[in-house]
């Protein structure tokens, strides 16, 4: 059974993580969550111990929530890799690729079909992924053929800095048979918001 993450959980760990990067402990980009934990951690009640969980950059909260023990995704982001948190036991992985786990999470839904197995796989992406060609691609081809992939759209109104209407030209058009929900972003696309000179 998974342990069971709370929002102050969550909460506090981001702040650590902040509070590490303004004290110059982390030397790579860091991506920072907040303001979505009751969100993920109702999405993350669907979500079984033997699913497969791909993510982007933003991706501390959904390795907490996977199962991830918080020391070990610590100790990645202080490597400086924070936007690549991997976890082969706890079946989480992610890129900072956009759009970059859309295609391996299609592959892995592939085979547990063909192998007839009863896990599920599960994708976030951003609202600027969204809107991707890679994205549409993979939802499509997974709907055709009925494979246990799930996509989860956190919608910031931000892709990247820039308001996604503007970046795109035009309002999201919410498609059937995903998740989807908004937030407004904590934290700045990258860092704390605060400039840190090493």
């Amino acid at each position: 059974m998974k342990k069971k993450i709370t929002k102050r959980h969550l909460i506090k760990f981001e702040t650590k993580i902040a509070n590490l990067y303004e004290n110059k402990k982390i030397r790579g980009p860091i991506h920072l969550s907040g303001n979505n934990e009751d969100k993920l951690i109702k999405i993350f009640k669907k979500i079984k111990k033997n699913d497969w969980v791909f993510s982007g950059w933003r991706n501390h909260y959904h390795a907490l929530l996977k199962g991830c023990s918080e020391k070990d995704v610590e100790k990645q982001i202080i490597s400086g890799r924070s936007m690549t948190l991997n976890s082969l036991k706890n079946k989480f992985f992610t890129s900072s690729i956009v759009g970059g786990v859309l295609p391996i999470a299609l592959g892995v839904a592939m085979s547990i079909k063909k192998k007839n197995t009863k896990e599920k796989v599960w994708v976030f992406l951003g609202d600027m992924t969204y809107e991707t060609g890679v994205f549409h691609e993979c939802y499509k081809y997974s709907k055709n053929f009925n494979l246990p992939l799930n996509f989860v759209v956190e919608d910031n109104n931000l892709s990247t800095n820039t308001p996604t209407k503007i970046a795109w030209g035009r309002k999201q058009k919410k498609i059937p048979g995903i998740y989807y929900y908004s937030y407004k972003r904590k934290y700045p696309h990258h860092g704390i918001g605060k400039w840190i000179l090493f």
